[in-house]
């Protein structure tokens, strides 16, 4: 395969210019351009630019006379909320480091981020929602955070680096500094010195560190520039998707997760309103795409799509003011696209490939693309970016249309791992391709698919099997509204396929008519030989954990062989 065919046409590239900046600057410009324009709403709330930028500099204001430096690592165990975006902007202005922690991490992945990250201080909240306690999850993490005597100078030793927790609330708790007091120390710290530190920023330091959904072990502390947030936020937004000031830009996804940030910074750069919501909820989100008149979305994950459209409230929603859906048909069930070019047959719907690691999108489709390509492919590269196809083993090129792992070069891919050499080394190589573990293609056209993961391939027998061919087929029966695959060992074959289905609410089927039905359509050694049933998935911030659907499984089919 020629990698230039993954490159936008060139009448696309004439008319774009590269404007970047950094990402406490992208909030202040925007506040300059609309100060009185609506920037964020949340249920029950919104906030316009120049309020947001000014309670993101007096946030600043007391992280500094907090005494947070510029590269100091700052995180964020908060759900989306209009604290968390504050946290977010003011962390940038200091020229710190943001660290989003996923809030549904227990308190032993809790502690490993926090040591591994060297945090400094950590932002929570007193809110309990979801039966989520941050404070007991923080205090069971941090042992000896119950003798500590002065929480503006913790010294623990399980988290060496760790200075301050600061509580968002109203409550006090023994080892946390309260709200008010941090809010205080912004009268011992002058506006002028955040512009002091904020003007200081160069676009290639490290604005983010996000910890990698941990779908294996332990996540990966992903370090991502200014530059590739902001940049990659233009280029998605302004050039690709062609937003607006006019643009109400919803993500259901929290704000710890990559899909959360880089809309929100797509929207902020042309000044238009980002809409979100704390916790995702099917019949909330129907009435919020509703009643805040959203014009652009981006659901982009089977588990939230297959939730709007099966809620009783989908087909009496009133959509029609969305004019465009980062959708993913091409790796969505059928069920879903049907149901939704039915509710918004005018909206433009778009396929997009993405990671953390490379500050969110890649690839997704033009506006100007055919519908089948928008619906059936997964678009092509932002401007500025390059991809290749290659073959894992041997990392040559491979022929147009067939299969291999997707590399990714240019500005938004990350700066590395943090304190992990050995791991950076095996996903960024010397030419400057991140290596994604990811299994595509690119067709005559250059539109892009994702086949898998690299690692989620089956060795059948000897024949090489994606988990995503057999989910594929599976989700084609009437009855299944989600499937999944793993590979469990197999005395004979080495590995075979274990399917794990959730169904319908008004359908059912058994084992055997699912197995029949993939007999009809696949073959015979991609068949699944287990079928389980879920009502529940095991999930990181947005991405199933397959590796305990698998492990679970082959602890029932140990204890079966043993009883056997």
């Amino acid at each position: 395969m020629n990698k230039t065919q993954m490159t936008p046409r060139s009448e696309t590239l004439r008319s774009v210019r590269i404007q970047v900046t950094t990402l406490g600057d992208l909030l202040l410009s925007a506040a300059d351009r609309h100060p009185d324009s609506p920037a964020l709403i949340l249920p029950g709330g919104r906030m316009t630019y120049a309020q947001l930028a000014q309670r993101a500099l007096r946030r600043a204001r007391s992280l500094q006379a907090l005494g947070i430096q510029p590269h100091d690592h700052v995180g964020l165990l908060l759900p989306t909320s209009f604290e968390f975006v504050e946290m977010l902007f003011a962390i940038a202005l200091c020229g710190a480091v943001a660290v989003p922690m996923n809030a549904r991490y227990r308190h032993n992945e809790l502690a490993y981020v926090i040591e591994n990250g060297d945090l400094v201080a950590v932002f929570t909240t007193d809110l309990i929602a979801e039966q989520v306690n941050f404070v007991e999850r923080l205090t069971n993490a941090l042992p000896q955070l119950r003798d500590a005597q002065d929480p503006r100078r913790l010294s623990l030793s399980a988290a060496p680096c760790l200075r301050n927790l600061v509580l968002l609330g109203k409550s006090r708790q023994h080892g946390f500094l309260a709200e008010d007091e941090f809010d205080a120390l912004a009268d011992q710290s002058a506006e002028e010195l955040v512009h002091e530190a904020r003007l200081r920023v160069r676009l290639r330091d490290v604005a983010i560190m996000l910890y990698t959904s941990g779908t294996t072990s332990n996540p990966k502390g992903c370090l991502l520039s200014h530059e590739a947030m902001v940049r990659n936020s233009i280029a998605l937004g302004r050039h690709r998707y062609a937003l607006t000031h006019d643009d109400v830009f919803w993500s259901p996804l929290p704000m710890f997760h990559i899909a959360a940030i880089l809309p929100m910074c797509a929207i902020f750069d042309v000044g238009g309103v980002y809409a979100t919501m704390t916790h995702f909820d099917a019949g909330k989100a129907l009435q919020m795409l509703e009643s805040e008149r959203v014009t652009a979305t981006y659901p982009c994950f089977v588990t939230i799509m297959s939730d709007l459209i099966h809620h009783p409230d989908f087909p009496k929603t009133d959509l029609s003011r969305i004019k465009l859906m980062n959708s993913n048909f091409a790796v969505q069930p059928p069920a879903i696209a049907t149901a939704m070019l039915k509710a918004i047959p005018d909206a433009l719907y778009v396929g997009t490939f993405g990671m953390t690691e490379t500050a969110g999108t890649v690839t997704t489709s033009r506006l100007d693309d055919p519908l089948e390509q928008r619906i059936g492919r997964l678009g092509r590269p932002l401007p500025g970016l390059e991809v290749r196809i290659v073959d894992p083993e041997s990392g040559l090129d491979v022929p147009t249309g067939s299969r291999g792992e997707v590399l990714v070069r240019g500005y938004s891919t990350l700066e590395g791992y943090y304190k992990d050499v050995q791991k950076t080394a095996q996903a960024l190589d010397a030419d400057g391709w991140f290596h994604t573990g990811d299994i595509g293609s690119v067709d005559a056209a250059g539109t892009m698919m994702f086949h898998g993961r690299v690692k989620d391939m089956l060795k059948v027998g000897g024949e090489n099997v994606a988990a995503a061919e057999i989910e594929s087929c599976l989700q084609r029966h009437p009855a299944v509204k989600l499937a999944q695959v793993v590979g469990v060992p197999d005395a004979r074959l080495v590995e075979v396929a274990a399917a794990f289905v959730e169904c319908r609410e008004d359908c059912s089927v058994d084992a055997q008519e699912l197995i029949e039905f993939c007999r009809r359509e696949i073959a015979s050694f991609k068949v699944p030989r287990h079928i389980r049933f879920v009502t529940a998935w095991p999930m990181s911030t947005s991405k199933i954990q397959k590796f305990r659907l698998r492990d679970q499984l082959i602890v029932e089919l140990n204890q079966a062989g043993q009883q056997g």
